[in-house]
Order: structure tokens, then C-alpha cells, then sequence
């Protein structure tokens, strides 16, 4: 949503300052019960997270391309139903490069992981290497939702439940952080991204 407002306001020349989420807090609610929340009884729920990964961009946004994009105008007509829409947006500072990039489509059924290439340019000759941080958000990763449904769905969990769900629920990497090397003033990345899926890779030098 973010990436078509801003190319709608672009496109129109607006100047837009800022986004907002319209959520709200409900008390003794059953856990997950979908009232346009960010947090479920103390819980957050994955939607932070994606707040927490643009709280971690920072600079100036950089142009991005994705072979796999959809434009504004398709998905303010179509929506994206029946297909998945991979696409990125992205920022650098003095020092680093964040990519953010998902794979979404407004269908839940189950759909093969793509292999995401991607390409990074203005990469600084020297130093050499840079320092590569995956933070994702899937099924798997960040996700308090399906650690809580592959727990039973508990309405009243146990205390180390509840601990585990706390856990779930915080931005997580994908794996541990390692050292890249450019050529040429760019990187070459691949990883797969399942469906509702996203995926901060976060470049620092």
C-alpha cells in the first residue's frame, strides 16, 4: 500500500507527508479475533512488525524496479487477486542500504516461493565487504498468528505459552548476520519469498 500511495501522489503531484493506521484497542477480546488491531491481548501481531522494519529504514528513498511489480492503477481497479505481486522499496544513508521487498497477493491460498534475484547498486568501492541483515516476516518468522494457531489456538494460554508467543511476535532474522562482497558497485542477492511474505535486507559498510 505504501509504495502505490507514493507513487500516486507523485503521479499526481501531491505532496504527501506522512501515512497513519487507523487501529484500535479492545479490551477482553478473545485472542486474534480480528478487530483491526496491532496487538491481541498483549500480543503484537505480525502488522507491527512491518512498522518495525520501516522504523529500521532510514535516509533517502532510493529508486527500485521489480520485474514482478504491479502498477498503482492495476491494483486500485483489480486488486491483486489471482496473482502475487512481488515489489521493493528502499533507502540509504551515509552508511547503509535497507531493500524492503514482499510477495503479495490479496488470495490466502497456497502458491509456490519464488526465487527472488536482486540486484543492489551503489555499493561503495572501499571497504570491500558489507555487512548483510535479513529480517523476514512469513509463516515462520515474526509471527505470533501462526505460532499461536500451531499451538492449539489456546484462548487461555499457560504462562510459558504466552512467553513463547511474546517471542514469536518480535521482529526476527531470517538468519544469522554475514559479510558480502560487491563487484563493481553492485551485489548480487538470491533467496526465496513465500507468499505474504517480506523480507528487510538491511546493507551496512
Amino acid at each position: 500500500m505504501l509504495r502505490h500511495a507514493l507513487e500516486v501522489a507523485e503521479q499526481d503531484h501531491i505532496n504527501l507527508a506522512g501515512l497513519v493506521t487507523w487501529a484500535f484497542e479492545f479490551e477482553d477480546q478473545p485472542y486474534f479475533v480480528g478487530c483491526r488491531t496491532l496487538a491481541s491481548n498483549g500480543i503484537d501481531e505480525p502488522v507491527l512488525n512491518v512498522f518495525r522494519i520501516f522504523g529500521l529504514m532510514s535516509g533517502e528513498r532510493i529508486a527500485t524496479e521489480s520485474t514482478g511489480a504491479l502498477t498503482a492503477q492495476s491494483v486500485i481497479t483489480s486488486g491483486v487477486r489471482n496473482r502475487q505481486e512481488i515489489n521493493a522499496i528502499a533507502a540509504r544513508d551515509a552508511h547503509r542500504i535497507c531493500v524492503l521487498v514482499w510477495n503479495y497477493g490479496d488470495d490466502s491460498a497456497p502458491s509456490p516461493s519464488p526465487a527472488i534475484q536482486l540486484t543492489v547498486g551503489g555499493i561503495p568501492a572501499s571497504p570491500g565487504r558489507l555487512r548483510l541483515e535479513h529480517y523476514r516476516i512469513d509463516d515462520d518468522h515474526s509471527n505470533s498468528f501462526t505460532a499461536w494457531k500451531a499451538m492449539g489456538s489456546p484462548q487461555q494460554p499457560t504462562p510459558e505459552q504466552y512467553s513463547r508467543l511474546e517471542s514469536a511476535a518480535q521482529l526476527q532474522l531470517l538468519d544469522s548476520p554475514r559479510w558480502v562482497t560487491g563487484t563493481g558497485g553492485k551485489l548480487d542477492l538470491s533467496f526465496s519469498l513465500p507468499p505474504q511474505a517480506a523480507s528487510l535486507l538491511v546493507l551496512t559498510w
